[in-house]
């Protein structure tokens, strides 16, 4: 059985302490999502692992958690995927080079990237779900011999919502087999239409040594981890980020509670076969 560690790992001067981080480029993916890259004021390195996420804030709008984007052999520059959906997120997303934004953090339970080693691995991912998981298929496709196959099952609403379209190539290219569906689409778009467990099901996944990681919508990854599972992949080598109300970062406040669990600390990655107990309760 694939054990991740449990413990969670923090820099920096202090937990609740955020530190000035200066954005040095700013990329607009979709209408509403745009790819940040901060570097540290203090010029030192923010080593993190795949799946981990920061308290990002913007001063006088707020501080939300994110997850980080970048690679995680590339300390040096920090990177955040960012859907404006409020103001604290509407105002990190239209921060211009130059400005400072305040960063807490690493924070969280990781991918299990390194676990994995030796099995086919599969990643699935429903719109900005994306982004959680940019960091562990940058780390596989740098360790790429050590795993078996490697594939993505990508999905958005449409064409013109998808993250990353050049790197999805580029990624194809490296040995990450991608296969790409949307909700919907015009004539033009000559690729998948439908959800993500068809692609499940194209993809011929046999099950036996498989690990799988996903992120996106809740109900998205319930049914796709239901096709995971009638493939043959073992709820306990499934593994899901979870998102939910997350304000200090590190299990003092409460509001990220999932069950007996918090988020902040205890996740956002999770081990399916415990996650799904809790996901069967509404109120949860």
């Amino acid at each position: 059985m694939l054990e991740a560690s449990r413990e969670p790992v923090v820099s920096g001067p202090g937990p609740m302490l955020p530190e000035p981080f200066a954005v040095v480029n700013s990329r607009q993916e979709t209408v509403d999502t745009w790819t940040l890259e901060l570097e540290a004021r203090s010029g030192r390195p923010f080593p993190f692992a795949p799946g981990q996420f920061t308290m990002l804030s913007a001063a006088g709008c707020g501080e939300v958690p994110i997850s980080i984007s970048g690679d995680p052999d590339r300390p040096g520059r920090l990177v955040h995927t960012v859907r404006a959906v409020g103001l604290a997120t509407a105002a990190i997303c239209t921060a211009e080079p130059g400005r400072t934004l305040g960063v807490r953090g690493p924070f969280g339970e990781p991918w299990p990237v390194e676990p994995a080693e030796g099995a086919d691995v599969v990643i699935a991912a429903g719109g900005i779900g994306l982004a959680p998981l940019r960091p562990a298929i940058l780390r596989l496709l740098a360790r790429r011999e050590h795993y078996g196959r490697l594939v993505l099952l990508y999905g958005a609403r449409s064409p013109d919502q998808l993250l990353y379209p050049d790197e999805l190539d580029a990624w194809q290219s490296r040995g990450l087999e991608v296969w790409v569906t949307v909700d919907s689409a015009g004539p033009e778009w000559l690729g998948h239409v439908g959800v993500v467990t068809r692609l499940a099901r194209r993809a011929r996944l046999d099950g036996v040594g498989w690990v799988a990681m996903s992120c996106g919508p809740e109900v998205m990854m319930r049914f796709t981890v239901a096709a995971l599972r009638a493939a043959g992949v073992g709820e306990d080598r499934i593994f899901a980020s979870m998102e939910r109300n997350m304000q200090c970062g590190i299990g003092h406040c409460g509001h990220c509670q999932l069950g007996p669990s918090l988020v902040c600390r205890d996740g956002p990655v999770y081990r399916w076969s415990e996650l799904e107990p809790w996901l069967t309760i509404r109120e949860l």
